[in-house]
C-alpha cells in the first residue's frame, strides 16, 4: 500500500487554470471536443488547421512551450473566432494542460459572441485550480445565456463550486491558509488477500512485459453537501464508488497480461474522500507524476436518482492523456447483478483477459454483494492499519456468500480477522468454500 498526495491542488488567482470537471455521467469528463476551424464562408481554414494540428502534436509530446508559441500566432490573427477558442481550450484540457486555458483564452472569451463550449472549458479549468470566485463568474455568464440544454451541467458545476467554497471554509477560509489534503491509497493486490498473501498458489506470478492499469475511485455525482457526507461513515453509494474499482483491479490482477491497482481517496487520516465531480486529465497526470507507473487509468462516475443508477467509466491512455474508451450502463435494484455482471464480462473481453497462474479466478455469483464485500474489506483493512479511524466504520453490508468461490471464502476470513482485532462486529459465520487454499488461509489467520 502506498499513500501519496493528490487532487487537492493549490489555490491560484483568477489568471490561472487547471483540469476539467463535468457534472453528470451523461456529460464528457474532458473539455469540449475540438472544432475544426472554418473560414467566413464555411470552408475549412487551411492556414489554421495545420497550425492547430501541429500544436496538438506538440501537446501530446509534452512540449507545452512549443504548442503555446503556435497558439499565440494563431490567436494573433484569429483570436476572436469561436471555433479557434474552443479548439485550443479543448486540446489543452484533453492533454492535461489546463492552466494555459485561462492564460490564453480567458482574456478573449465573450459568451454572447463565442457561445458556451469555450466557457464550459474555462469554467472547468477554474474549478480544478480551486478558484471558486472565477468559476462562479463564468458560471453566472453561462446561466445568463438561458440555454435549457445546459441546465443539468450548469447546476452540477454550481454544486461543485459550493463544495469548493465549503472546503475553503473548513480549511480556515483564507486564500493562503492550509488547504484540505486528499491522499490516495493505492491497493496493489486483491484487498481480501492482505494477511494471507504469502500462501503458496494464492496470488499469480507473472513474467514478461506487463501493461499496468490503474482504477480510480468513482466520483459520486449529485451528492448533497459532499464534504459533510464524507465526514460520516460511508453509505452504500460511497462503498460502491470504492468497491467497483477494487473489483476491476482485482480482475486484471488475475489476468496474465496485466499489473493493476486501485487508487482510493482519504481526507488526511480523518475519513474517506468523496469526489463530487469526475477526475480530469490533470488529476490523472498528477497521479502519474507522483509515482503511479501506469499505462492506462480508468476513471468513472456513478449517480443515483430515485433508486435508479447510472455509471460511466472512462479509459485514459497515460502516454497521451487522452480518453480511449468509455463504457456506460444503467440499472435498478431488480437488475443490478445482471447489468454489472454483463459489464464485467464486457470489460474482460475488451481487455482480452487471460487467466494467470494461481488461484482460479471466478466471477462472483452476485456482483453487488461482492462489491460491498470489497468495500467493507477496504475499510477494515485501513482501520486495522490505523489509516482510517475506527469510528468511520459503517455497519457491515450483506456480504458475498463465502461458500461460492475461494476468493469469497478468503475475503470472509480476512475481514473477520481484522474485525476481531478492531473489536467491531464480525460477519455472520457461514460455511466456507472447500479447498486446500481456504483451509490454509483459515489456519494462517488463526
Amino acid at each position: 500500500m502506498g499513500i501519496f498526495d493528490r487532487l487537492a491542488g493549490k489555490r491560484s488567482g483568477p489568471t490561472k487554470s487547471s483540469p476539467a470537471t463535468p457534472a453528470a455521467p451523461s456529460t464528457p469528463a474532458s473539455p469540449s471536443p475540438s472544432a475544426q476551424p472554418v473560414d467566413d464562408v464555411g470552408t475549412p481554414a487551411g492556414n489554421l488547421v495545420p497550425q492547430l494540428a501541429a500544436a496538438r502534436e506538440k501537446l501530446e509530446q509534452r512540449d507545452l512551450d512549443g504548442a503555446k508559441a503556435i497558439y499565440e500566432e494563431v490567436l494573433a490573427i484569429a483570436g476572436d473566432r469561436p471555433d479557434v477558442l474552443v479548439t485550443i481550450s479543448g486540446d489543452l484540457g484533453t492533454c492535461g494542460y489546463l492552466e494555459p486555458i485561462v492564460e490564453l483564452i480567458a482574456p478573449r472569451y465573450d459568451a454572447e459572441r463565442h457561445g458556451p463550449a469555450t466557457g464550459l472549458n474555462l469554467l472547468q479549468a477554474y474549478l480544478a485550480l480551486r478558484n471558486p470566485e472565477a468559476a462562479q463568474h463564468v458560471l453566472d455568464i453561462l446561466f445568463a445565456l438561458k440555454r435549457p440544454d445546459l441546465d443539468e451541467r450548469l447546476w452540477g458545476f454550481s454544486n461543485a463550486i459550493a463544495e469548493l467554497i465549503e472546503q475553503r471554509k473548513r480549511s480556515g477560509g483564507r486564500a493562503g491558509g492550509p488547504a484540505l489534503q486528499i491522499n490516495l491509497v493505492t491497493i496493489s493486490k486483491p484487498i481480501w488477500s492482505y494477511g494471507v498473501e504469502n500462501l503458496p498458489g494464492l496470488l499469480p506470478s507473472k513474467e514478461g512485459q506487463l501493461r499496468r492499469v490503474g482504477f480510480a475511485q468513482l466520483s459520486t455525482l449529485g451528492v448533497a453537501d459532499p464534504a459533510k457526507r464524507a465526514e460520516q461513515p460511508e453509505d452504500a453509494l460511497a462503498r460502491f464508488s470504492r468497491g467497483l474499482p477494487l473489483w476491476l483491479a482485482e480482475t486484471l490482477y488475475f489476468s496474465a497480461q496485466y499489473e493493476s491497482a486501485a487508487a482510493l481517496g482519504l481526507m488526511g487520516q480523518a475519513h474517506y474522500a468523496v469526489f463530487p465531480v469526475e477526475w480530469t486529465p490533470e488529476n490523472i497526470r498528477q497521479l502519474v507524476d507522483t509515482g503511479g507507473r501506469f499505462d492506462y487509468i480508468m476513471t468513472g462516475a456513478v449517480q443515483e436518482q430515485n433508486g435508479d443508477f447510472a455509471l460511466l467509466l472512462r479509459l485514459w491512455e497515460v502516454k497521451t492523456f487522452r480518453e480511449r474508451k468509455a463504457f456506460q450502463v444503467r440499472w435498478n435494484p431488480a437488475n443490478a447483478d445482471e447489468v454489472l455482471g454483463k459489464l464485467h464480462q464486457h470489460l474482460r473481453t475488451f481487455f482480452e483477459w487471460k487467466p494467470a497462474p494461481g488461484i482460479t479466478y471466478a466471477a462472483p455469483t452476485s456482483p453487488t454483494r461482492w462489491i460491498d464485500s470489497l468495500g467493507a474489506s477496504l475499510s477494515t483493512f485501513l482501520a486495522d492499519k490505523g489509516v482510517l479511524p475506527r469510528e468511520q466504520l459503517a455497519p457491515l453490508p450483506e456480504m458475498a456468500d463465502p461458500a461460492s468461490t475461494e476468493s469469497a471464502a478468503i475475503a470472509h476470513l480476512t475481514l473477520t480477522a481484522r474485525a476481531r482485532r478492531l473489536g467491531v462486529a464480525t460477519p455472520e459465520e457461514r460455511p466456507l468454500y472447500g479447498s486446500l487454499l481456504v483451509e490454509q488461509a483459515e489456519q494462517a489467520l488463526g
